[in-house]
Formats: structure tokens, sequence, C-alpha cells
């Protein structure tokens, strides 16, 4: 049996869940998400509030999608409720970010500018033009945003200039030992 599969989902007072078979709405103070759940999960809610993921039987393929369904049904209840956001830092002479309307400009080493668009119901704010914060509502899209940003310029080993996740850790090299 998963150990994540068991647990019980807490939905917060602000939060309204609407089950309709495989159908899961979520609905609160920040948005509305929804997603078709695998046929392998059986939804259901209890009288207090608490959703449950339970599996129809004991397949290979159904224990493999039970911990995954409890996860994605949980990270949409948290992220209606309190959203997610994922932080970037930008390491190197020279590189910075700026927001230009809706869009991310990277200045990052290259010859001209880097403009990222982000999805709707994504935002995209920057502090001290090295510091690039994505937020929303889907886990999984702020992770791509955030993904999609760090792909531009991914730290190097020799110098650590880059874009990093905040507190990510970069294993640096020595570089040339020098000529004997």
């Amino acid at each position: 049996m998963s150990r994540i599969g068991k647990r019980p989902i807490p939905v917060p007072k602000n939060v309204t869940v609407n089950l309709d078979g495989q159908a899961v709405s979520v609905k609160g103070p920040l948005g509305e998400l929804s997603r078709d759940f695998p046929r392998e999960v059986k939804l259901s809610q209890d009288d207090d509030g608490t959703l449950l993921v339970q599996r129809r039987d004991e397949s290979r393929q159904c224990r493999a999608r039970h911990g995954l369904s409890r996860t994605l049904l949980a990270n949409m209840v948290d992220g209606v409720s309190k959203g997610f956001e994922r932080r970037l830092e930008i390491q190197g002479v020279g590189y910075r970010a700026q927001v230009q309307g809706r869009k991310l400009v990277l200045n990052v080493g290259y010859s001209q500018p880097v403009e990222i668009n982000p999805p709707e119901g994504i935002d995209i704010s920057v502090e001290n033009n090295t510091n690039v914060i994505v937020k929303g509502i889907n886990k999984e899209i702020v992770g791509n945003v955030a993904a999609q940003i760090r792909g531009v310029r991914p730290p190097e080993v020799y110098k650590g200039k880059g874009i990093r996740y905040a507190g990510e850790q970069v294993r640096r090299k020595a570089g040339k030992a020098g000529k004997k």
C-alpha cells in the first residue's frame, strides 16, 4: 500500500472541491484548477471535508498511480489556497533580469537579450535585478517555467556563472592547474 496514497487530504475552509466521477475541480481564493484523474483510482470526500484517494484493484498500474493521484490532488488544493513559487538567482558580471509588461527579459551574456513570455496564470517578478520569482497556482506549470528560465543559461562549473535555483549547490571544478 502506498504510504503517500493512504494519507487523507485536508481541505481548508475557503476551498471548495467538486467531484464529478474522475473529473475534479478545485476552487479557492487564488483561482480554480481542474483535472481528470485515471480510472485506476477512486476519489471520495468525507463529511468533514477531507479527500481520500483509493485504489480500485491491486494491479501494478493501479498501485503506480495511487500515490501520484493523491499528490496531484493535494497540490491542486494547496495551489488554490496558498499558491506556489520558485526563486531563481542570476550570478555573473553584467547578468541581470527585468520585467517589461508581462514578459521577462534576461541579459545573460548573449549578443541579444532573451525574452520569456509566461503562460496565463503565471506571474514573474524581479528583485534587485538578479532574483527572479515565479508564482502561480499550478505547481507543474510554475516548475516548468522556472526550468525554462534556468535553461537559458544554466550555471557553469568553472566560474559558477548562470541562472540557478535559490539554494542550489553547484559543484565547481578546479580548472587548469598551472604549467610546469
